[in-house]
Formats: C-alpha cells, structure tokens, sequence
C-alpha cells in the first residue's frame, strides 16, 4: 500500500499556473506508475496525465498545457498547470499503482491508491 499526499491547489484566474505535488510513503521502491486525475463539478474522475517507465501520457485536453514530472529520489510527482481555464475547475487526486508499466494510465481502473485531493479554482 502506497500512502498519497497532494499539495498545491488553490484559485487562480484564467491563464495562470499552478504546481501540484504529490508525495508517496509507504512503499520501498520508486519505479511504479503515479498519475493524477480530477473530477469536474458533477462528472465522472477522468485521467489528466501520468508518468512510468517509458515516459508521460497525456489526455487531449491538457496537452502543451500540462506537464507532469517525477522525481524518484524524492517518491514525488508534480503536474505543472499552464494556461489555465475555467473548465479545469475541479477536484485533482493523486494516483498510484505499484506496477512500474499500466496498460492504460489514463484509466483510474488502473490504480489501486489514491490520495485526498487537491481543490483547483479556476476563475475568469
């Protein structure tokens, strides 16, 4: 079992940034898969980017705006957040699996831990 911990939410206005960071404990190793997602105001989870061992995947919506970056001596992920819209609004969660590949890494199916979530307020 991985424990998840996310900082880094708040409001903003429409084209700034913000930084999530998620913390994993728990576990001995750094190599597995970590991802995040969000959930919109009434509408299902859905995979917003995640990062293995061949590199980062991306959901259409937030290619060229986010950027997603693990650093393994730390057991921490970052999604960094460009040019930010209102339709980002939503509750972001932290995700972990202790495989280091998924098939599908945008699927929260996927994931076996998850951490609270981190409110992001985008306003115009």
């Amino acid at each position: 079992q991985v424990h998840l911990v996310e900082s880094g939410g708040g409001s903003v206005q429409v084209g700034g940034s913000l930084r999530l960071s998620c913390v994993a404990s728990g576990y001995d190793r750094s190599d597995f898969v970590m991802g995040w997602f969000r959930q919109l105001p009434g509408k299902e989870r859905e995979g917003v980017a995640s990062i293995d061992l061949q590199g980062p995947s991306y959901a259409h919506f937030v290619k060229g705006r986010f950027t997603i970056s693990k650093d393994n001596t730390k057991n921490t992920v970052y999604l960094q957040m460009n040019s930010l819209e209102t339709g980002d609004t939503a509750i972001y969660y932290c995700a972990a699996d202790l495989r280091t590949y998924v098939p599908s890494p945008l699927s929260s199916d996927m994931y076996h831990n998850w951490g609270q979530g981190t409110q992001v307020t985008v306003s115009p």
